[in-house]
Formats: C-alpha cells, structure tokens, sequence
C-alpha cells in the first residue's frame, strides 16, 4: 500500500498564504518526482506542480505559476507547496503523488491520500 499524508489546508483570505506539506512512504517518495493536484467539487483533478527528484527542476501549470513554489525535504521524505497571493480559484482539495512524465504531470499511482483542503475567500 502507498502511504501519502497531506496536510497544512485551512481557511484563509484571498491574497493571503499557506503551506500544505506531503508526508509520503520511503518507496514512494524515492521513486522519483513528487507533484501536487487539486480537485474542486464537480471538476476533475488537475496537475498543479512537480519537483524532480533531485529537486533541480520544477513545473507548474500555467493557473499557479508564479504564485506557488514546490519545494522538498529527502530526509523527510516530504514535499511542500508554498501557496502566495491565493485566489478563490485556488479553492480545492489539495493531492500529492509520484509524478512521471515529460514535464512530470501525470500521477504514478492509482491510490491517493485523503488530501487537504484548501479554502480562498473572497
């Protein structure tokens, strides 16, 4: 079983910040990069970030970029998202998972955590 623990959501104003952290197993996070996705009610999940394993290089969708920064703690086996200058856009749950691809936006497994939620007022 993959093992993926988000938290850090909360109620926040628009403009304001958070930090969302992913807690995930030593197989998982190992494996290679690490992302972050968000789902709205009614809308499917999308990709929002990723870091390499290495955490040289990042990728963004074009709705956050400039706005969040993805970072990560090997040691700990965590991933981070910085969120600044929030939108009620941004209100979601927030996912992470192993990322592969291209510009390492697609998700590597089927199972997710229960995530965290994220909620912008206007």
């Amino acid at each position: 079983q993959v093992h993926m623990v988000e938290s850090g959501g909360g109620l926040v104003q628009s403009g304001g910040s958070l930090r969302l952290s992913c807690a995930a197993s030593g197989r998982t996070f190992s494996s290679g990069a690490m992302g972050w996705f968000r789902q709205a009610p009614g809308k499917e999940r999308e990709f929002i970030a990723a870091i390499t394993k290495d955490g040289g290089s990042t990728y963004y969708a074009d709705s956050v970029k400039g706005r969040f920064t993805i970072s990560r703690d090997n040691a700990k086996d965590t991933v981070y998202l910085q969120m600044n200058s929030l939108k009620p856009e941004d209100t979601a749950v927030y996912y992470c998972n192993a990322v592969y691809g291209g510009t390492y936006s697609y998700p590597l497994f089927d199972s997710w955590g229960q995530g965290t939620q994220v909620t912008v007022s206007s």
